[in-house]
């Protein structure tokens, strides 16, 4: 299966604006460059992910990528997720891929075994493979193929929409969940959670 990975990212200096009650400016901006260090590091470790391509506004984020040697791709228009995720899927299509993994950039505890995981599960297509939030509402990882299989729907209640697609679509479902994959770091909740959960790791 040839198989492209796809991370969106905002903006470093306007991500992450609902830990704004717990970290100073500077401190969102590292914890997102970090985290996207972070997941093309682990995104490189994986042989079957042939490329990973960052679409971004931000030229900060595009020229991080590029150090990583990942592709860089910048947004046009009004930043929006889906938009941005369609700009990039047509490059992978370009490119005649027959998969693409959309992986955003705030789960700080992934692994290459957990993307892995994931990619097992959509072996014989058409398959959707998703992947939700801890909460079961988001969809924090989503593989596709082939690539027209459903829309993006990306947003509130995501994960559920990216289902209903899915099953209209006639593709075989696999639902992913690994502790890993649905921790994404959005609330001071969430950041609690991978404070203590890295803590863990280290010990």
């Amino acid at each position: 299966m040839s198989l492209w990975a796809i991370v969106p990212v905002k903006a470093l200096d306007k991500s992450k604006s609902r830990l704004q009650g717990v970290l100073t400016p500077s401190q969102r901006t590292e914890l997102s460059r970090g985290m996207l260090l972070h997941t093309l590091q682990v995104l490189a470790e994986i042989p079957e992910v042939q490329r990973t391509l960052v679409v971004s506004a931000d030229p900060k984020v595009l020229a991080l990528a590029k150090g990583q040697n990942a592709a860089a791709l910048k947004e046009q228009g009004t930043p929006a997720l889906n938009k941005a995720l369609n700009q990039a899927t047509a490059i992978v299509r370009e490119a005649e891929v027959k998969a693409v993994l959309v992986l955003p950039a705030d789960l700080p505890l992934i692994r290459a075994a957990d993307v892995r995981a994931l990619i097992d599960h959509a072996q014989d297509p058409p398959v959707v493979a998703v992947s939700p939030d801890r909460r079961g509402r988001g969809t924090n990882a989503l593989l596709v193929t082939p690539l027209a299989t459903i829309e993006y729907a990306f947003g509130p209640n995501s994960f559920n929409r990216h289902l209903r697609r899915a099953e209209a679509s006639g593709a075989r479902i696999e639902i992913v969940e690994l502790p890993a994959l649905g921790l994404d770091v959005d609330v001071p909740e969430d950041l609690e959670i991978y404070r203590d959960r890295f803590a863990l790791v280290k010990e």
